[in-house]
């Protein structure tokens, strides 16, 4: 039986993108390399970097008023440099906390410059996302909000009914997911892993206005320092970056980020209807009107049979369903290779653990 994972990241790549990068992995369009042993400054490389940054524009309907970077140091890194580069004096960072990786974020921001936990959905454990009733001051640096939360399975709904001159987001786990207006946010930064590609390279959309030279940043830390030299500063993750541009052609492929959001929709649903359907078997984590379209968040109601649960998904060849350690339970990651066939299959499987151990 083929095997299924639902890891929360690193994650699925397409099975079409690995057999292309399996396809080039000793010669790469007749260069005798792999991509990888290219020179970053080559022009066979240069023509990936480049494919790469437009095909993220077209996909996303970038504006010109936006420029795309690819970084390294993951989301982490971007914890600090947002602060670092956008908190000037006399301004606060603002923060919107619904979850682990906006509080890190958060916790980041507080040891560079002034900021401020502005909204928290902390009461409810982070199982309901906040009321976004936030009115913007000419002292706010920036807002910043993480759009999915992994940890706890809820996302932001629609990433248009957020208004603030400069909004900041972590797109880490659904960039690529469903459309937005990209002319709405200031800075937009998302790892890889999960949607666009595998570890090592982070996107980064930013407005141009933003990229201001400030003497007082190490380089490396620079957005401007990294647009004015066109993400090429310093020796990019060649090979991650490669893989990015086919994750990206193949999203184009299927039919663009709109499909990709049917897709999801339809993928999360089926998982969300074996929970709902259990009379109360299955527990959802987080409350529907708040629910993730990339992870699938739920519980038993007891550890016995949640390990028992695990046992069997493994038995059946379903990996990756491990909840969190802080909230326990299970966590289905649909990302966007994530086929409708694996979620038939383990909604099969709940209804069929339900049978053999529910009442």
């Amino acid at each position: 039986m083929e095997r299924i994972y639902f890891q929360a990241g690193p994650t699925t790549l397409p099975k079409e993108v690995m057999i292309r990068a399996k396809s080039e992995w000793e010669d790469f369009q007749g260069t005798g390399l792999n991509i990888m042993e290219h020179s970053h400054r080559g022009e066979t490389y240069e023509n990936i970097h480049e494919q790469a940054k437009e095909k993220m524009r077209d996909l996303l309907n970038i504006p010109e008023t936006h420029d795309v970077l690819f970084l390294q140091g993951g989301a982490s890194l971007q914890f600090a440099m947002v602060p670092m580069n956008l908190i000037i004096s006399g301004k606060t960072a603002k923060y919107v906390l619904t979850g682990s990786w906006s509080e890190k974020a958060f916790k980041e921001a507080s040891k560079i410059g002034s900021s401020e936990a502005v909204i928290s959905g902390k009461e409810t454990k982070y199982r309901t996302l906040p009321k976004m009733n936030y009115e913007s001051s000419d002292q706010d640096a920036y807002l910043h909000i993480t759009s999915n939360n992994t940890i706890y399975g809820t996302q932001w709904p629609d990433l248009n009914e957020f208004s603030h001159p400069n909004l900041v987001a972590d797109m880490s786990s659904d960039i690529m997911s469903k459309p937005f207006n990209v002319s709405k946010y200031a800075l937009i930064y998302a790892g890889a892993q999960k949607n666009l590609g595998p570890a090592g390279v982070t996107a980064v959309i930013i407005r141009k206005d933003l990229l201001i030279e400030n003497e007082d940043l190490p380089s490396i830390l620079s957005y401007q320092v990294h647009a004015k030299n066109n993400s090429l500063y310093n020796t990019p993750p060649v090979y991650s970056i490669y893989l990015l541009n086919l994750v990206l052609q193949w999203i184009e492929e299927q039919g663009g980020v709109k499909e990709m959001q049917l897709r999801n929709e339809k993928k999360a649903q089926t998982i969300y209807h074996a929970i709902d359907n259990s009379g109360g078997f299955y527990n959802g984590y987080a409350t529907p009107d708040s629910r993730s379209h990339m992870n699938v968040t739920f519980t038993l109601s007891d550890q016995e049979l949640e390990n028992q649960f695990i046992k069997e998904a493994e038995e059946s060849s379903i990996f990756g369903l491990k909840g969190h350690r802080s909230v326990g339970g299970f966590r289905a990651s649909i990302y966007n290779a994530v086929p409708q066939e694996s979620c038939d299959r383990l909604a099969q499987f709940m209804q069929q653990f339900q049978e053999k151990y529910g009442n």
